[in-house]
């Protein structure tokens, strides 16, 4: 199965990090789930959520990792996203990259595209 992407700043990630385990977001908290995209849902993501914010990294996530708290449910235009119900051990981390805030836009990493 494809990987699973969650956007946010490195601030965050890096305190997760020293926790071991991520907690979530402020939005992520206030909705009750972790919002997560996949690899065709993260640059709309970004655009949207994202927007003008520099310091952010992509971080990448088995989904076969969350086989009790991942949900998939729908949200922008019906799509289904990734939602995870709890909190993530930092140690799942596939792979952690910058994106890098460019003119006002998001460059995603060379290759972070299975």
């Amino acid at each position: 199965m494809a990987l699973i992407y969650k956007i946010l700043s490195r601030d965050l990630w890096t305190r997760a990090l020293a926790d071991g385990v991520f907690h979530g977001a402020s939005i992520d908290v206030t909705d009750g789930y972790i919002h997560l995209s996949t690899a065709a849902q993260a640059e709309e993501t970004a655009a949207r959520h994202f927007a003008g914010q520099d310091n952010l990294v992509l971080v990448a996530f088995d989904p076969l990792d969350f086989s009790d708290t991942l949900k998939w449910e729908p949200s922008r235009g019906g799509a289904l996203f990734p939602h995870i119900y709890g909190s993530i051990d930092t140690a799942k981390a596939r792979w952690v990259k910058d994106l890098v805030l460019d003119c006002g836009v998001h460059v995603f990493p060379q290759g972070w595209k299975p």
